[in-house]
């Protein structure tokens, strides 16, 4: 594991102004949250990263593009790939929860959305919903949707059916481009497709409680040069308290401490 001097959100500054013009919040009243970088670990350079999370000691994460979409077990230390299984290749992956000793991985545009066996990986059925599939975590009690847009889909584990719908707000505005979720307990934690920011979300309101600024993370952690490869990926070990992040095709896996 490579370890980096502590580093904390900075400025946000024109940072900020971009920020609200690609994704329509009006002010930067909302607080910067500070992090730690622990360490970073191996991640694929090829896997194009959709969704990611954290269980009994291993990284589990969904994997896109036609073709190259898949669900694997990784272990964390090493990066090493212990299990996968392909998605047919018509389909692209996208967002991964677990729900007990079952995995439902999203996909893009097919409206479809597969149910594993955590241990083995076999399908075990799926569901249909509409519109796209983003991110998705589960708080314990339903599985929440993202679609790109401001809102998330609060659904039901047993059977996909809608329950409510989350409109997210910063300062007011609709806070666009939700991408790869994490739940941790009153709060989703939220990629903003195409910038560095992770948001914090208030599951029962939908208002943006503060933002963590990863456009400081090392270029080494990542992919510069490539448009594609984003910020997109955030797991939870609740264990230590300690966030994994990370990106579509970048070469590092980073462990965070964040500020509550």
């Amino acid at each position: 594991m490579t370890t980096w001097p502590t580093r904390r959100a900075g400025s946000l500054g024109l940072w900020t102004l971009a920020l609200c013009v690609l994704t329509g919040c009006t002010s930067s009243a909302v607080p910067a949250i500070e992090y730690e970088i622990l360490g970073t670990f191996p991640h694929d350079p090829a896997a194009y990263t959709q969704g990611l999370l954290f269980h009994d000691g291993h990284l589990l994460e969904s994997t896109g593009r036609y073709g190259e979409s898949g669900v694997r077990r990784v272990d964390v230390p090493t990066g090493e790939i212990q299990a996968r299984v392909a998605v047919d290749s018509a389909l692209f992956g996208e967002g991964l929860a677990r729900v007990d000793s079952e995995l439902v991985q999203l996909t893009w545009k097919a409206g479809r959305a597969f149910v594993y066996d955590a241990e083995t990986f076999e399908v075990l059925r799926e569901f249909a919903y509409e519109g796209e599939g983003w991110g998705l975590c589960y708080d314990g009690e339903a599985l929440w949707m993202s679609d790109g847009s401001s809102a998330l889909e609060r659904r039901d584990p047993q059977t996909f059916a809608v329950t409510e719908t989350v409109e997210v707000t910063r300062d007011g505005s609709p806070q666009r481009r939700l991408n790869e979720l994490e739940c941790v307990g009153d709060r989703i934690y939220a990629n903003v497709y195409q910038t560095d920011i992770i948001v914090r979300i208030d599951k029962g309101t939908g208002e943006v409680l503060g933002e963590i600024d990863l456009s400081s993370v090392p270029l080494s952690a990542r992919r510069p040069g490539d448009p594609e490869a984003v910020l997109n990926g955030i797991a939870y070990v609740p264990e230590t308290g300690v966030f994994l992040v990370t990106g579509k095709l970048w070469p590092k896996l980073l462990a965070l401490r964040i500020e509550e």
